[in-house]
C-alpha cells in the first residue's frame, strides 16, 4: 500500500499531509463504492437448484448490507509505517473498520482492524515497535478528516509513559448523541488482548464503570465472525442484555463494523415473557440451582409402574412380555437420557423383546417389522400409561401446585420453608390457565431441556451477567454447551435478589471454564465522578478494586441540595441544555410521571424511557432500575435517598445511576444524602 504522503521538493506542512490523507480517504471511498457496485451486480441465477439460489440470494444482500458506506463515519481511522524495504510487512498500512481494495489492481486501501496484521496498532510501542516507526492517528468530523497525530516508535525511552492522544481523548470525550458508537479507534492495549481472544475461550470480564466491557464484548463477537466466519455462519452468535431499551442502544456497533446477522435478545425474549410476579425471596429460591435436581425428580416421578404386561398380535400369534419385564426396560432407561428420548427408546426396547419372542417361534423379523411393533397400538398403550408424554408445564404446574409432590421432589434439598414459600397457594385451574413469572420461566426452560435438548449456539456474549440468578445462567450455559461465550459485567453493580457475589460461580453455572479478567481503569467516567460513587463500593463490592479514570473530571460533578425537586431538576435541564450531548435525568421509577409533568410544564421537550424503547429525544426521563448499561453526555440524578429505598440492593442501583455520565453529574436532593454516600 503507498504512503499518502506527497513526495514534494518543498518542506511538507502539516496542510499537505492532510491534503494527501483526504485524497486517500476519498480514493477508498470511491473504492468501497464500486465494491458494492459489484457485489450488487452478482447474480444467483448461477445456483444449480432453488434452494441454492435462495441461500446465495441471502447471502449477496448480507454482503452488499456489510459494505454500506455511513458518510457520518471515517473509513479509517488510523496509519502504521515502517522503512524495512526487506521487511513482509506493508510500508503503510490504514487500519479502518472493514477492508477495502482497488478493484482494478487489487491493492489494499485500507485494512480491517481485525486482520492479524492490525494488531500491530493497537498493541505496538516504544518498548515493542512490532516491526513499526510510527502510528498515525486521524481525527473526523462526522466523515470528514480533519487532524492527524503521529506517535513515534522506533525511539524515545521504553517504559516511560507517553504523553495522552489529544485524537484519542476527544474521540473518547466526543459528545454521544443517539445509540452507542463502537470503540474501534480507542481500544486500549489490555482491551484489544480480550478481543483478540480465541473462539474457544470463555472470557469473563469484571468491568468497572467506564471501562468499556459492553464494548469490548461487541467487538470481540466481531472479531470472531470475522476469524471464524464459516463456523459461526452455521452455529450462530447471539448477544443477550438485560433489557430491550439497552439492545437499542447498542444496535449500531455490529453494523458499523460490518456485522449485520447477529441476533439480540433479553432473559425474557429467550425464555418467554412473564405473565406474574412475585416477591423477590421467592424468586431467588426459584432461581437457585437447587432446583435443577427438584425438577429433574418431579420431571420422572411422572413415570408410573406398569398395571399389566404387553400383548402384540401379529397374524394369527401372540407375543407377551411380562409385567416385571416392562417394569425392567423402563427402570434400566429412567434417568439415562433425556425424558424424551427414554420414551422413544423405551418403545424401541419393547418391539425389540417381542421380535425376540418372534424368532424364538421361528419367524425372521426384520427392521422394518421392529418399527411397526414400536407404533403399534398396544405399545402406543403402554407407554401412555408408563412413560406418558409430558410437557415442561404440565410437569412444573403439577410440582408447584401439590404439595405432596413438591414434599417428594424437594426432600432433601429445600427446606420445609423453602417449599412452602416456591408452592402455589391458590393454583391455578390447569398448566394452560397458569400465570408464569420470570424465575418460573427459567425453570421450564431446564424442564424443556430435561424432555428435549437445547440446540447450541457458536458464541453467546451475555453482558450485566451478575444480575442473572443462577437458574438463568443454566438456561444461557445449554445454548453455548458446545461453543464459548464472552461474560461481561461489574459485581457492584448486581441490583436483584439473586445477584452473582463471584465470577467463578457464574461460570460454574454457564458451565464454562474461562479465565476472569478485570478492567479497572475507566475511558467514559470522569474521574471526579467515579470517585464520588465508588464511596459506595464498600457497601456493594467489598472485595472489588477501586476504579480509576483516565480523565480527572474537574467540574464534572455538582451535588446539591434544593427545596424542591421538580423545580430544581427544572432549573439544571435549563442550564443543561446550552451544553452540547444527550442528557439522561435519572429518577425513582415510581417519580417518572411527576418529573415527566414538572418538565412538560415548562416547555421542555423530552422523551420517557420505557423497557420498549422509542424515540431519539435528545433528553430522557430514565427509570434507575433501566438505567444499567446506558450513557449520557450528561446527567442528573433526582434524590438519590429514594432510589436506595426503593428495593433490597438499592446502593447497587444508586452506584449504576451514578456512573451513566460521560461529560457531568448534577446530583439534586432534598433528603439527605444515604449515609453511605456522604
Amino acid at each position: 500500500m503507498p504512503a499518502a504522503e506527497p513526495a514534494a521538493e518543498h518542506e511538507i506542512t502539516e496542510a499537505d499531509i492532510l491534503a494527501a490523507e483526504r485524497a486517500h480517504l476519498a480514493e477508498s471511498r470511491a473504492a468501497l463504492r464500486t465494491m458494492r457496485e459489484h457485489t450488487a451486480s452478482l447474480s444467483a441465477d448461477v445456483a444449480a437448484d432453488w434452494v441454492s439460489k435462495q441461500i446465495l440470494e441471502s447471502q449477496l444482500e448480507l454482503r452488499v448490507a456489510a459494505l454500506a458506506d455511513h458518510p457520518g463515519t471515517p473509513l479509517f481511522f488510523g496509519r502504521m509505517d515502517h522503512d524495512d524495504a526487506g521487511s513482509d510487512l506493508p510500508v503503510t498500512m490504514y487500519v479502518g473498520r472493514r477492508h477495502i481494495h482497488d478493484g482494478d489492481e487489487g491493492r489494499p486501501l485500507v485494512l480491517d482492524w481485525r486482520a492479524p496484521v492490525s494488531r500491530a496498532f493497537y498493541q505496538a510501542g516504544p518498548a515493542d515497535p512490532m516491526g513499526w516507526r510510527r502510528r498515525r492517528r486521524f481525527g473526523f468530523s462526522g466523515g470528514e478528516l480533519t487532524a492527524f497525530e503521529d506517535e513515534p516508535l522506533d525511539g524515545g525511552a521504553p517504559g516511560l509513559p507517553q504523553p495522552a492522544s489529544r485524537i484519542l481523548t476527544e474521540e473518547i470525550e466526543r459528545p454521544r448523541t443517539g445509540p452507542m458508537r463502537d470503540i474501534v479507534a480507542t481500544i486500549q492495549p489490555d482491551q484489544d488482548v480480550i478481543v483478540r481472544a480465541d473462539l474457544p475461550r470463555t472470557v469473563c470480564v469484571q468491568g468497572a464503570p467506564g471501562t468499556g466491557k459492553t464494548a469490548v464484548g461487541l467487538h470481540r463477537a466481531a472479531y470472531l465472525l470475522f476469524t471464524h466466519r464459516e463456523r459461526l455462519a452455521r452455529s450462530g452468535v447471539l448477544i443477550v442484555g438485560p433489557n430491550r431499551a439497552f439492545l437499542a442502544y447498542i444496535s449500531a456497533v455490529l453494523p458499523a463494523l460490518g456485522e449485520v446477522q447477529v441476533d439480540q435478545a433479553t432473559i425474557d425474549d429467550l425464555l418467554g415473557e412473564p405473565t406474574a410476579r412475585e416477591p423477590a425471596a421467592v424468586a431467588a429460591v426459584k432461581g437457585d440451582a437447587r432446583m435443577a435436581d427438584v425438577l429433574r425428580r418431579a420431571l420422572w416421578r411422572h413415570l408410573r409402574k406398569p398395571e399389566e404386561g404387553l400383548v402384540v398380535t401379529r397374524g394369527a400369534s401372540r407375543f407377551r412380555l411380562a409385567e416385571h419385564e416392562v417394569r425392567e426396560t423402563a427402570a434400566s432407561l429412567r434417568g439415562t437420557m433425556r425424558y424424551g428420548n427414554g420414551r422413544t427408546s423405551f418403545a424401541k426396547r419393547l418391539a425389540h423383546q417381542i421380535l425376540v419372542r418372534m424368532e424364538e417361534r421361528g419367524e425372521a423379523p426384520d427392521d422394518r417389522v421392529q418399527d411397526q411393533v414400536a407404533r403399534s397400538t398396544p405399545v402406543k398403550q403402554l407407554l401412555d400409561q408408563v412413560w406418558p408424554k409430558v410437557t415442561a408445564e404440565q410437569v412444573l404446574f403439577r410440582l408447584l401446585s401439590d404439595p405432596a409432590e413438591l414434599r417428594a421432589a424437594a426432600r432433601g434439598v429445600l427446606t420445609g420453608e423453602e417449599q412452602s414459600a416456591i408452592g402455589w397457594a391458590k393454583p391455578a385451574r390447569s398448566p394452560r390457565s397458569a400465570k408464569w413469572t420470570a424465575a418460573d420461566r427459567a425453570l421450564l426452560d431446564e424442564l424443556d431441556d430435561l424432555i428435549e435438548r437445547t440446540p447450541s449456539l457458536g458464541h453467546l456474549v451475555v453482558d450485566e451477567a451478575q444480575d442473572l440468578s443462577e437458574m438463568q445462567l443454566r438456561a444461557l450455559g445449554r445454548r453455548c454447551a458446545t461453543g464459548s461465550a464472552t461474560v461481561l459485567g461489574d459485581l457492584a453493580q448486581g441490583t436483584t435478589a439473586w445477584s452473582a457475589r463471584s465470577w467463578k460461580d457464574v461460570l460454574r453455572h454457564l458451565g464454562q471454564e474461562g479465565e476472569v479478567t478485570e478492567l479497572t481503569l475507566g475511558f467514559r467516567v470522569p474521574g471526579s465522578v467515579l470517585d464520588f460513587a465508588a464511596r459506595l463500593l464498600p457497601y456493594v463490592a467489598p472485595g472489588l478494586a477501586v476504579p480509576r479514570s483516565l480523565r480527572p473530571g474537574a467540574g464534572a460533578l455538582t451535588v446539591r441540595r434544593v427545596p424542591e425537586l421538580a423545580a430544581g431538576t427544572v432549573e439544571t435541564l435549563t442550564a443543561t441544555l446550552e451544553r452540547e450531548g444527550s442528557i439522561g435525568v435519572i429518577v425513582p421509577d415510581d417519580a417518572v410521571p411527576a418529573y415527566a409533568d414538572a418538565l412538560g410544564e415548562a416547555g421542555l421537550a423530552h422523551g420517557v424511557l420505557g423497557p420498549d424503547p422509542g424515540g431519539d429525544e435528545r433528553v430522557l426521563i430514565v427509570p434507575a432500575s433501566l438505567a444499567k448499561g446506558l450513557e449520557y453526555d450528561h446527567v442528573i440524578v433526582a434524590e438519590p435517598a429514594a432510589i436506595v429505598a426503593a428495593e433490597e440492593r438499592g446502593l447497587a442501583r444508586l452506584y449504576v445511576v451514578l456512573t451513566r455520565a460521560v461529560s457531568t453529574l448534577t446530583v439534586l436532593h432534598r433528603a439527605a444524602l444515604p449515609t453511605e454516600l456522604s
